[in-house]
């Protein structure tokens, strides 16, 4: 994921934050969550953007359930990788690819519409870092379940390992998802996607 940004924002380290600085919300307090669907100025793109939002929170509850299942013993470890492998692959393919769209295309035009929000934009460039970060060890613990099953290594550790580092990537997606939802849908609401460029 291709980004400007190597370190987190101090305070602003998605690994602890909460929420966003209220001086970043200004336009989420104009046009609440509530309102967004039923605004005439949320467009295709935005509803597309906010569709994939919705896939990685659904994907990632999926495998969320399934890593749970496994280690609780109720599938067996094949199944389990053969169900997993290609759900895994996909999220991780469609993440990055999501982030690299973001970072080249639309987060340059959003953050030269309101200067306000410059900031913003920043932390959510660094989320990305973060989250890339975290992505790898999801990936890395993911290889070494595969190699346990492969040659009868410690299942039960390495299903542990993924399901840790699962829950850890999808806390830090979710985090990152609402904050950048906040700042970008009101930000698309109040300037309209044909003023940004994006229709």
């Amino acid at each position: 994921m291709a980004s400007t940004k190597s370190q987190p924002i101090p305070g602003e380290d998605l690994t602890k934050r909460t929420g966003l600085p209220e001086d970043l919300l200004v336009l989420a307090a104009r046009y609440p969550r509530e309102t967004w669907q039923g605004h005439r100025n949320l467009g295709e793109m935005a509803r597309f953007w906010l569709e994939r939002h919705g896939m990685f929170r659904e994907l990632g509850a999926a495998m969320a359930d399934g890593s749970a299942s496994f280690r609780e013993n109720e599938i067996a470890a094949k199944p389990f990788i053969q169900w997993l492998a290609p759900r895994f692959n996909f999220f991780l393919s469609e993440l990055h690819m999501h982030h690299n769209v973001e970072d080249h295309h639309y987060f340059p035009r959003f953050r030269a519409a309101d200067a306000r929000l410059a900031r913003g934009f920043d932390i959510l460039d660094a989320d990305h870092v973060t989250i890339d970060r975290f992505i790898h060890e999801l990936a890395e613990s993911g290889a070494a379940l595969e190699a346990a099953i492969r040659g009868g290594g410690d299942l039960p550790g390495a299903g542990a390992r993924l399901g840790e580092r699962l829950d850890a990537t999808l806390t830090v997606l979710t985090r990152h998802l609402d904050d950048e939802e906040d700042i970008v849908v009101p930000l698309i609401i109040d300037r309209t996607e044909a003023a940004l460029g994006l229709g």
